[in-house]
């Protein structure tokens, strides 16, 4: 099976890695290489992150234009873990904390291979001047690369730590007991503190490959639930998010935004601004902002800029689909899709059937939208951001400015949220364009509208497919082209002998990039709806002519612990209501839901009843922090799935706030039930992304069970179901 990343390296839909910069500043002081020399420096104009075998050799792909070197990972042991003097452990990794509670599955493993309690180590987290390099935190891959990084750096010092202790005690290391930060000889009662033997001195020894790490058996900690590690401070707002760090002689920054997409500035008047006290004007470029002591001020004197822009005529929301047709640029098969070229639905299967479906582009609609405070000290640069991408936001903080990066520092605090759509660092670039000329720290904190507008959206889609099948039940041949919304979960993993899946790319109306289990939504939406419907055109089971397909046993176990926990093959569903499944895989991931919906055709409106969710990713780190994972996947799910949509004209977004753009509500929420499908024979996997990707297709089949209407097209109900 391909998931359509390992094999190609990245997946094609993270478009904004590949993007250019947004601004282009001139050199304002001897510092800052000239770009030319500044390229030169760096081997080249276009920067490219190299791909490798195997996801752990690179901590994850990074693709596209390089933002941040790649650097193999650290092999010493103090580059990820300190025991200081007092026996005090802390933890270092580049993964940063999005609400996803890494902070806490993390710092588990790392007290698991110690032998501490979970409440004794600390985590630094997504800080470049302290943290081994990080290609950034997306691809659910913190569980399955980062997590075994810090075992084994834990296991190494618990097995260093030993050795010193035997030494100490004349001791056989097998004689020898570590537990609670102390390493005891129970013969002679002598007991050595981690501190103690190291004395606070850095763990330069080389982490084996060999190195013995704990079996899942033995676990005590990991495997286990635990409360999220600084949850009160969350929950009681001690916690500072970006936006509310504040630096001596602070200044709020403000950005002058085009008045449409690729607008071009013709001319600004800033007098009136540059007449305001307290007031810095910026143009650099197509650059303009304001700094000024209060953010009312700064929105004063932004709103008092004149500027003219010219605007160019651009598709709208209205003709998107077909705007997406016809503006293919070049095919690209996922590794083993299958023949690329001939069709493979020939005149010989005795049923065939044709699908479409589109797919809307939909915002990341965070609950922290992006903020950054930067602060310079000389020729050096300091910058707090919310990212999800420390490493590359530095990358493209010493490519604006022309600086190496040794100069540039990104520190990450908790942030509030990024679905993958905090992986590039606008808002640091601009903090720190009008700090640089202000001569002060300045934050700034982009608005809900410019949140909506000016960050990068999921990518809309077409997604076509052609399918054969026999009487009997058997698929005998599938084809899929996936126009613009990407490759991730485009290979079916039903055991079709002939199948052709392509991705298209496009020329994009909108700017989009990398989201929630990227494509993969997408192209499960459309291959489990059209599973559907020839479960339909054969009168079979969805159930069984999934099962009849699979040769998968991992997603085949996922699909019967939703349905026996759904109840699936009970009692037919009562006038009005409908059940729908599905299922699928993204990252090392298998998920399947059991949907039950409400419909009034009176008056259109939809209620989803009940989901339940089986979830397997392999072995569980922490139970509570997975199912927590899990439901939110779901609950966000439903707004893409029902009701979310971005709309556009001519360049500007039409609903660039929560009063226009419909999110999930209290009242939305259904019933949920998950069963995490525990495999300790198997690594442990993430789940930040898969648990999201069956269920649209699973409430389409519902509301077709209710209602026997097809729905082919995301948002399924922006307005009600239409009689």
């Amino acid at each position: 099976m391909n998931d359509g990343v390992d094999q190609v390296g990245f997946e094609p839909e993270r478009y904004e890695l590949a993007a250019e910069p947004a601004y282009l500043f001139e050199p304002s002081g001897p510092a800052e290489l000239p770009r030319r020399d500044f390229l030169k420096a760096l081997g080249g104009g276009i920067l490219i992150v190299l791909t490798v075998k195997g996801a752990a050799a690179q901590q994850e792909s990074g693709g596209g234009r390089r933002r941040g070197s790649g650097e193999p990972p650290p092999k010493e042991i103090g580059a990820w873990l300190h025991i200081a003097e007092d026996g005090a452990v802390t933890a270092y990794t580049g993964k940063v904390e999005v609400g996803q509670d890494i902070r806490t599955s993390l710092a588990q493993v790392v007290a698991e291979e110690l032998r501490l309690p979970l409440a004794a180590v600390r985590l630094v987290m997504g800080d470049t001047g302290l943290t081994p390099y990080d290609a950034g935190t997306f691809g659910s891959l913190t569980t399955r690369v980062m997590s075994p990084q810090l075992r084994k750096a834990a296991a190494a010092a618990r097995e260093l730590l030993v050795g010193l202790a035997a030494e100490k005690a004349g001791a056989d290391r097998s004689a020898l007991v570590v537990a609670d930060g102390k390493i005891t000889h129970p013969p002679t009662q002598q007991s050595f503190g981690f501190g103690q033997l190291t004395n606070g001195q850095k763990l330069v020894q080389t982490i084996g490959e060999d190195v013995p790490l704990t079996p899942h058996g033995a676990w005590r900690v990991a495997g286990k639930a635990a409360p999220k590690v600084n949850g009160r401070e969350i929950v009681t707002g001690r916690h500072r998010y970006t936006s509310d760090l504040k630096r001596p002689g602070m200044l709020h920054g403000k950005v002058l935004r085009p008045a449409a997409f690729g607008a071009t500035l013709l001319s600004v008047d800033t007098g009136e601004a540059e007449g305001m006290a307290g007031v810095t004007v910026v143009r650099d470029g197509n650059f303009v902002g304001v700094a000024a002591p209060g953010e009312q001020l700064a929105a004063r004197a932004l709103a008092a800029i004149r500027a003219e822009w010219k605007t160019t005529p651009q598709p709208s929301r209205k003709n998107l689909f077909d705007y997406l047709k016809s503006q293919p640029d070049g095919a690209r098969a996922p590794a083993g899709a299958g023949d690329a070229r001939p069709p493979v639905v020939g005149e010989a299967a005795q049923l065939r059937l044709e699908g479409r479906y589109t797919v809307a582009y939909i915002a990341h609609a965070p609950l922290e939208p992006r903020a950054a405070v930067a602060e310079w000290d000389g020729d050096s640069l300091t910058v707090w951001t919310g990212t999800q991408r420390p490493f590359g936001v530095r990358g493209e903080l010493a490519e604006a400015f022309r600086l190496p990066e040794s100069r540039v520092r990104v520190i990450v605090p908790d942030t509030g949220s990024g679905y993958g759509g905090k992986h590039t660092g606008e808002a640091a670039v601009e903090a720190a364009r009008l700090a640089k000329a202000a001569g002060r720290p300045v934050r700034l904190v982009w608005t809900r509208e410019e949140e909506f507008t000016w960050a990068y959206f999921r990518p809309a889609g077409v997604i076509e497919i052609r399918s054969g099948a026999n009487r009997d039940g058997t698929i005998t041949a599938w084809e899929c082209d996936n126009y613009n919304s990407g490759s991730a979960g485009l290979r079916p993993v039903y055991a079709i002998a002939q199948q052709r899946n392509e991705f298209h790319q496009v020329s994009s109306p909108l700017r989009q990039g990398s989201y929630r289990a990227l494509a993969s939504t997408a192209n499960h939406f459309a291959r489990e709806v059209h599973i559907d419907e020839l479960a339909q055109s054969l009168k079979l089971d969805p159930l069984a002519f999934r099962l009849k397909n699979l040769k998968d046993e991992r997603l085949r176990a996922v699909l019967e612990a939703a349905a026996r926990a759904f109840g699936w093959g009970g009692a037919e569903s009562s006038p009005g209501r409908g059940r729908g499944i599905a299922g699928g895989f993204e990252k090392g991931g298998y998920v399947a839901n059991c949907a039950e919906v409400a419909v009034d055709r009176a008056s259109g409106r939809i209620k989803v009843v009940r989901v339940v969710t089986a979830f397997e990713c392999g072995a569980i780190v922490n139970p509570d922090g997975l199912k927590n994972q899990v439901e939110g996947a779901i609950i966000q799910g439903l707004g893409g799935a029902l009701f979310e949509a971005v709309d556009f004209e001519d360049g500007r977004i039409l609903n660039p706030r929560f009063s226009r753009y419909r999110v999930p509500r209290f009242s939305d929420a259904p019933a949920l039930e998950t069963v995490l499908v525990d495999r300790p024979d198997l690594a442990s996997a993430g789940a930040g992304e898969c648990p999201i990707v069956a269920l649209a297709p699973a409430l389409s089949n519902a509301i077709f069970d209710a209602a026997g209407t097809r729905l082919r097209s995301l948002p399924l109900i922006p307005e009600g179901l239409k009689a």
